[in-house]
């Protein structure tokens, strides 16, 4: 299918993408008989450890990456041995709650079943496996199904998952959201039953397949969504293409402000690719949720840009028709009139660490887990302890946006247990500063493909040196908001910080400044391509100025941009780089 015919079948306004070849993963995707491919004939290919052809890529959509260990790469290109391949795989679990149950049920396989075992959660409000080797494929998926859980749609172009605010607080409001960012995630799913046949061994059905909402080739590229109740931000919302903010009246939630368009990807050297924040439609009841979630999904479906994936994110769809012109096709597509925007505010995005008490007098403890690996490591059993909870937990287990933990709906009775399970394991520490609760970072090196730059591993003793900065400067007590990620793909979200590294090459990353606490602006790069000890002296010297010369509570990113030490971006499509 050439690209002009497909604009001819799918006619948005404004300026149209034509006379461009598709991007070979919409040939994949037409190809792939609704994301079968031949992975189950893969699966008994023992010649390699990994996967075969375009089953590399379809394997995203099941949930999976294949992976290999770079630290040991070139060893095994002098031995002649193929990259050690396993998959990494991401669960789908809408507004990161779990039962205790099955945290016992992942907690066994990432012992017995992984190389590295360890369980990873993500700022994507799930947990991921790492090293899986491809026997241990099939029955991973089909432990999730026995635990209720999958791993369907957490990658490639299709609706991810689902994010919600965690707040441990006002938990009759979370309730209601949280059930509204499962019924999206449900309502988003594909219809395909590729997944039920291929890893739980489900027969296949005599009938056609159907893709009502994602289409036959699915969208454009990946698409996410989140349920954010103010003021907690600790989603991230303008990280997202899909946002509903919870608005509630009397501690009732009665609808949803909708913004559309975040996202955080770009490419090193590529000025058409930029950071960008979401922008607000309107306001909706309730009951219009679903039909305005399809709404925005099908448009830019049959919108975004078939032809060159590094532009194919709903971001770029806006700014090519204009935010008006899509919110008009949204309405149209879903029978609907956006009221004006309800008032809202963001005051900031950290978990709150530590013991709350929510209003339905039950006690949520949530628990800090740098980078969100969860280990044994020497004098710190995370993992054990962890298990250990689980076993006398009569709660939930809630995975946040920000990598950490919340063991919620603890009763008075069970507190001290808890608490005491926790200590002994080195889940609490008291001694844990506001700086390193306020730092994150995505997974990079060794596992991830498209690492450049070191990331997870490069965190904890960058911020130790941070800190000492900090210390130095009289504002030990206080934070700055620090994300690293290791490539420009922007899982580590370094693009809603205020001190922002984006992985460049090793031990080089682009310094972004400019940020603000409550993750409502983009930052500007401050310098390019340079080492970590150029990039603290940097922090050395602005963090000083900040400590003498800032305004009563102004944060550091506020600051930067008060001083005139950096430009806000204002308008990312036009001047992110300028």
């Amino acid at each position: 299918m050439s690209n002009k015919l497909w604009s001819e079948l799918n006619p948005g306004p404004g300026p149209l993408i034509v006379d461009a070849p598709l991007a070979d993963a919409e040939r994949l995707k037409k190809e792939s008989n609704f994301l079968r491919g031949t992975i189950a004939e893969d699966l008994k290919d023992g010649l390699t450890g990994g996967f075969n052809g375009d089953n590399f890529l379809l394997i995203r959509f099941h949930g999976m990456y294949q992976q290999d260990d770079r630290d040991i790469r070139a060893e095994r290109a002098e031995q002649k041995l193929e990259p050690r391949h396993a998959m990494m795989l991401r669960c789908r679990l809408p507004g990161g709650v779990m039962t205790p149950a099955q945290w016992l049920g992942i907690d066994k396989f990432a012992e017995d079943s992984t190389l590295y075992g360890s369980i990873r959660i993500t700022n994507r409000q799930t947990f991921q496996f790492h090293g899986i080797l491809k026997p241990n494929v099939k029955p991973v998926h089909q432990l999730l199904n026995k635990l209720g859980l999958d791993a369907l749609a957490t990658a490639n172009d299709v609706n991810r998952n689902v994010l919600c605010t965690s707040n441990p607080v006002e938990s009759e409001l979370h309730q209601e959201a949280y059930q509204w960012a499962k019924k999206i995630s449900e309502h988003l799913l594909p219809r395909t039953r590729a997944y039920a046949e291929v890893w739980l061994d489900q027969e296949k059905v005599e009938t056609t397949d159907e893709e009502p909402i994602l289409g036959a080739t699915y969208l454009p590229r990946k698409f996410k969504t989140t349920v954010v109740i103010p003021p907690q931000n600790d989603v991230d919302l303008h990280a997202n293409d899909l946002n509903f903010v919870a608005i509630a009246d009397n501690g009732k939630l009665v609808g949803f402000n909708v913004l559309v368009g975040g996202g955080l990807s770009i490419a090193h050297g590529d000025k058409a690719t930029y950071a960008r924040t979401a922008s607000e439609l309107g306001f909706i009841p309730l009951e219009n949720t679903l039909a305005v979630a399809e709404a925005v999904v099908t448009t830019q479906r049959d919108w975004g840009n078939r032809t060159n994936r590094k532009n194919a994110k709903t971001k770029y769809t806006l700014e090519r028709v204009g935010v008006p012109v899509f919110k008009a096709e949204v309405e149209k597509r879903a029978g609907i009139q956006f009221a004006d925007i309800r008032p809202y505010a963001f005051t900031g995005r950290g978990d709150r660490i530590g013991w709350v008490k929510g209003i339905d007098k039950q006690w949520h403890l949530t628990l800090f887990i740098e980078n969100g690996r969860i280990l044994d490591y020497p004098g710190k059993p995370l993992k054990t302890g962890l298990a250990e909870i689980a076993k006398i937990h009569k709660g939930d287990f809630r995975l946040t946006a920000n990598q950490n933990l919340i063991v919620a709906g603890v009763s008075e009775k069970d507190k001290d247990a808890i608490e005491t399970l926790a200590r002994n394991h080195g889940l609490i520490d008291d001694g844990i500063t506001e700086q390193r609760k306020n730092s994150m970072a995505c997974v990079s090196y060794p596992t991830c493909p498209l690492a450049m730059a070191e990331a997870e591993r490069f965190l904890p003793e960058f911020v130790t040196k941070v800190e000492g900065i900090m210390h130095n400067h009289g504002v030990g007590d206080e934070h700055i908001v620090l994300r690293v990620t290791g490539c420009p793909n922007g899982c580590g979200r370094a693009l809603l910080a205020e001190i922002g590294l984006v992985g460049k090459a090793i031990n080089r990353y682009n310094l972004h400044l400019g940020g603000n606490r409550a993750g409502t602006r983009i930052p500007r790069m401050y310098r390019e391509n340079i080492s970590d000890a150029e990039i603290l002296s940097i922090i050395d010297e602005l963090v000083g100025r900040w400590s003498k010369e800032r305004e009563a509570g102004e944060g550091f990113g506020d600051f930067v941009i008060r001083a005139g030490i950096i430009r806000p971006v204002l308008d990312p499509a036009r001047d992110f780089y300028d």
